[in-house]
């Protein structure tokens, strides 16, 4: 994978208090793109097999999208020119191999260390051979702890600007609370299906809420989550065409994975939409829950539309806002705890 240089949002950034670190010195705001970092490391391991194994974890592919994105961008820097500017980055990653400092591969991180809102993952080991064998038999470890950082920064964002005509519509229609960002201002609203949208002539955002009765034990299975979703959205989300509707697009990979949500079980759901009849087509994500006092389930999903720019950051965006789904009893829980306590069965 080519390195390229990490995106800085803003230089000035750095010129406004943004917090202190734990000496109390106040720090200036991160800086950086989600889903990018600055990996700080020795050349001579960058050039071999360290480099290329690091590369081919944080730069995959990720699964579930319309064409190849990597699961994260990297900037390299060597350690003698680590400072300035590039300390500000939000996400930095520093290798250090030293057998007579450590004796096993440990990955340890600080929050703030240099910047607000920063996050430095350091990744020690005594030798080349035994951070290899790290990355190649946890090849998601670091990818997959980034990713979780990535999220809660989305959430804190959604948990305080939020599309207030959405929640409150969401609340009366099915008793959920769900933060939607603040730029979804397009809605449809009919029998146990709510649709809204930021209607952005790039990267647009769609999500969707319906729910069903719960009566088949099978409900939380791939196949029939599939099937209700194929009929509730051809019903309610025609396409611009005659007999043009949305669909799955059945062709690619469908992952389904259930997973404890505030304590109770849930399913996630990924994979590729189409429009039969159109051109249109993109990747989803839904959360599908159980509403145990009403009996009924409750599917929340978010769908991008973005042909001509990457979709990565746009419907992991939408994903974080999926896990601020509450039940009635679950209104007062902090959505901090979403993310803590959603794992994988």
């Amino acid at each position: 994978m080519k390195t390229h240089y990490l995106l800085i949002n803003t230089l000035l950034l750095i010129l406004f208090l943004g917090g202190c670190n734990s000496s109390g010195l106040v720090l200036p705001q991160g800086t950086g793109w989600p889903y990018e970092a600055v990996v700080v490391m020795n050349q001579k391991y960058w050039d071999n097999e360290v480099g290329a194994a690091l590369q081919k974890n944080m730069g995959a592919p990720i699964p579930f999208l319309p064409r190849p994105e990597p699961a994260m961008k990297l900037t390299k820097i060597i350690p003698q020119h680590f400072d300035g500017i590039l300390q500000y980055a939000k996400n930095i990653v520093i290798i250090n191999i030293n057998a007579s400092t450590y004796t096993k591969v440990s990955l340890n991180h600080e929050v703030n260390k240099w910047a607000q809102n920063q996050v430095v993952l350091k990744v020690s080991s005594p030798d080349e051979k035994m951070l290899i064998d790290f990355l190649q038999n946890q090849p998601d470890a670091i990818v997959d702890f980034f990713t979780k950082v990535e999220m809660k920064r989305a959430l804190s964002v959604v948990e305080e600007k939020y599309s207030v005509p959405v929640m409150e519509k969401l609340e009366a229609k099915f008793g959920i609370r769900l933060n939607v960002p603040s730029d979804m201002t397009s809605f449809r609203d009919t029998t146990d299906f709510f649709w809204t949208s930021n209607n952005a002539t790039s990267s647009r955002m769609d999500v969707v809420v319906y729910s069903f009765p719960y009566s088949d034990k099978n409900t939380f299975t791939v196949d029939y989550l599939i099937n209700k979703r194929d009929s509730v959205l051809r019903e309610n989300l025609p396409g611009a065409y005659p007999n043009s509707f949305m669909a799955t697009e059945l062709r690619a990979p469908i992952d389904y994975k259930a997973i404890t949500f505030l304590g109770k079980y849930a399913g996630v759901t990924r994979g590729l939409w189409k429009m039969v009849g159109d051109m249109m087509g993109g990747p989803f994500v839904s959360l599908t829950r159980l509403d145990e006092k009403n009996n009924k389930v409750i599917v929340a999903e978010v769908f991008v539309y973005a042909p001509e720019s990457d979709k990565r950051n746009v419907i992991r965006r939408g994903e974080a806002s999926l896990y601020t789904l509450r039940l009635q009893d679950e209104f007062n829980i902090s959505l901090d705890k979403s993310l803590d306590e959603k794992k994988s069965n």
